[in-house]
């Protein structure tokens, strides 16, 4: 059974960092697609982040680029999300997703659309002014 587990969430002032985890346990590495979504009250949900871990590619929202970094440790089977110069904007659910996906080129443009297999519980971000 896969199971995406986040952490890292949590509140902090304007200005201020957050790095979150997303540990994947029963995960095939054949999975090669994983992202960060949100989800602020009253809104869609809304892709972070992305990594095609298998070239390491990286695709960011507009709203995040500069500020957001996402990685993955493959001996860690783990994502991780680094929020930078956070804005109280970014208070929001923040989700893991992983699937399989064909090609980074598919992946660089479909992958905040791409419906993915697999999700975690979600980890909360707070940032105040």
């Amino acid at each position: 059974q896969v199971q995406l587990v986040e952490s890292g969430g949590g509140s902090v002032q304007a200005g201020g960092s957050l790095r979150l985890s997303c540990a994947a346990s029963g995960y095939p590495s054949s999975r090669n697609c994983m992202a960060w979504f949100r989800q602020a009250p009253g809104k869609e949900r809304g892709g972070v982040a992305a990594i095609y871990t298998s070239t390491g590619s990286t695709f960011y929202a507009d709203s995040v680029k500069g500020r957001f970094t996402i990685s993955h440790d493959s001996a860690k089977n783990t994502v991780y999300l680094q929020m930078n110069s956070l804005k109280p904007e970014d208070t929001a659910m923040y989700y893991c997703a992983a699937d399989r996906c064909p090609t980074w080129t598919y992946y660089r443009d479909y992958w905040p659309g791409h419906e993915y297999k697999y999700w975690g519980q979600g980890t909360q971000v707070i940032v105040s002014s």
